[in-house]
């Protein structure tokens, strides 16, 4: 049964003999298509722009914040919690006695998680980049 629609749909086509009476009027679809084209890869182009701009400022700021958290934390007394809730029993006292640890825990996530994330939006950038110039060659 396959064959037969197959067979049909050949001869269907076959059958159909394209007429380009109008030069000019095919021209002119072309150009506008060839226009429609160029704008989408100008946009997507201004797109990885603004996105390695992101990306720039986002690691400036991490660079900066980070540098700041370090000093931070090097500058004060190591014997010194960073908070306390003066409460001398429980989970809160434990939180407060080694709250120096936890953080700098947090932070070297936060910095782990950072560096993923830099890494696949560059993944991202760069891939999009090679699939726009393969649709256009």
């Amino acid at each position: 049964m396959d064959m037969t629609k197959d067979k049909d749909l050949e001869e269907l086509f076959l059958a159909q003999k394209p007429q380009f009476d109008d030069n000019e009027a095919f021209m002119a679809s072309l150009n506008k298509r060839l226009d429609a084209v160029e704008y989408i890869k100008q946009h997507q182009e201004a797109t990885i722009r603004r996105y390695k701009m992101a990306l720039v400022v986002a690691f400036v700021v991490g660079i900066i914040s980070g540098a700041v958290t370090i000093a931070f934390l090097l500058s004060t007394p190591a014997e010194v919690p960073l908070f306390t809730f003066h409460v001398e029993t429980g989970w809160l006292s434990w939180l407060a006695a080694n709250s120096r640890i936890l953080i700098a825990s947090a932070l070297s996530l936060l910095v782990t998680m950072g560096v993923v994330s830099i890494i696949g939006n560059v993944q991202d950038i760069r891939s999009m980049k090679v699939g726009q110039y393969e649709k256009v060659v």
